[in-house]
């Protein structure tokens, strides 16, 4: 059985399923979804680390300036939900071995729903001796944390609702009259719908979540999130699907292509500031890189490999160009209340 005949079994026996659930189905089938059986990592997508060494080596330089900004915490949790094939930790790591007071104190703890994922996560920072959780509520609330995520909030199941006739609908996927799938609404009105002017709002249920765990959090900590999406307001529809670097229809092939969404971040500031936290940006990420010392480190790195230089640059112009992911990608910070506003931000 394929993922998408599972699917239409569900729908065939209960009816039309939320677009969220469609996306965690195709995401997250702990047999046939896209994580656990296709990480794309370099061939459906290329993500900011994978671009350039330079950004998860500025990643590390600020983790240890937030680590001290904590007050040099030992011990403390560094955490990487969604690490890939750990490439920005691996390099963020490498750039922290200056600070070995830093690695000494640190605990690494990873995020990953791909088994094949967390096998080479696991083989790459084995000098590190990471630990596995099952997502940020697991872990330890007493101990001082630094959370770090690129491109993760994107993969968090989005809701959609339409306005038709006056009043809000869910999205939903259903089939059509041929047996195949296909998107719809729900016949029924959407009474947690969130109030929007427009014909199509966007909504990850999981940016609420995610919220609600770091402001119970007892023990100070930071995260920061690097993704793309608007930071004036929330997204449309956004609902995109890539297979090995091409743009695929959302529905076609559930579980072998990679589903992502735009992050509102104006929408994760103000549940973040709701709930008590500090909020720093969001900031494009040319800015935030750019305060960070991008180009020094991209002269550095010329200057002992020249042979390297057009690569290199190539790489750093692509993260921080507003035509490529510069302004398109943002960063933002969420951390404890009271805390000094963190580096970049």
């Amino acid at each position: 059985m394929t993922l998408e005949d599972k699917l239409k079994a569900l729908i065939e026996a209960g009816g039309p399923v939320p677009l969220s659930a469609y996306m965690t189905a195709c995401l997250h089938d702990p047999d046939l979804g896209y994580y656990a059986t296709r990480p794309g990592l370099g061939t459906d997508f290329i993500t900011a680390p994978e671009t350039s060494q330079i950004f998860g080596e500025l990643i590390g330089l600020w983790l240890v300036h937030e680590w001290r900004a904590l007050g040099s915490p030992a011990p403390f949790t560094l955490c990487e939900p969604g690490p890939g094939r750990a490439t920005m930790l691996n390099d963020a790591l490498r750039a922290a071995k200056a600070y070995p007071d830093f690695l000494a104190a640190m605990r690494l703890t990873l995020i990953e729903a791909s088994p094949a994922l967390r096998a080479v996560q696991a083989e790459r920072l084995a000098d590190h001796e990471p630990e596995f959780v099952a997502d940020v509520s697991k872990l330890p609330s007493d101990s001082p944390a630094l959370i770090v995520a690129n491109e993760y909030l994107d993969c968090l199941p989005a809701r959609q609702f339409i306005m038709d006739a006056g009043q809000w609908h869910e999205r939903v996927v259903g089939l059509d009259q041929a047996g195949a799938l296909s998107l719809g609404i729900a016949a029924d009105t959407a009474p947690d719908a969130p109030q929007a002017v427009g014909g199509l709002i966007e909504v990850q249920p999981g940016l609420e979540q995610l919220v609600s765990v770091l402001s119970d959090r007892a023990a100070p900590f930071r995260a920061l999130f690097v993704d793309y999406g608007p930071d004036n307001g929330p997204p449309g529809d956004s609902l995109r699907a890539y297979r090995q670097g091409n743009q695929v229809d959302p529905l076609s092939d559930p579980g072998a292509c990679d589903l992502t969404v735009d992050v509102d971040f104006s929408r994760l500031a103000k549940l973040a500031c709701a709930a008590g936290l500090s909020v720093a940006g969001p900031v494009s990420q040319g800015a935030f890189l750019g305060a960070l010392g991008i180009q020094d480190r991209l002269n550095a790195l010329i200057k002992a490999q020249p042979d390297r230089a057009d690569t290199l640059f190539a790489g750093t112009q692509k993260l921080v160009d507003p035509a490529e992911m510069g302004t398109r990608f943002k960063a933002i910070c969420l951390s404890s209340p009271g805390l000094a506003s963190p580096a970049g931000l």
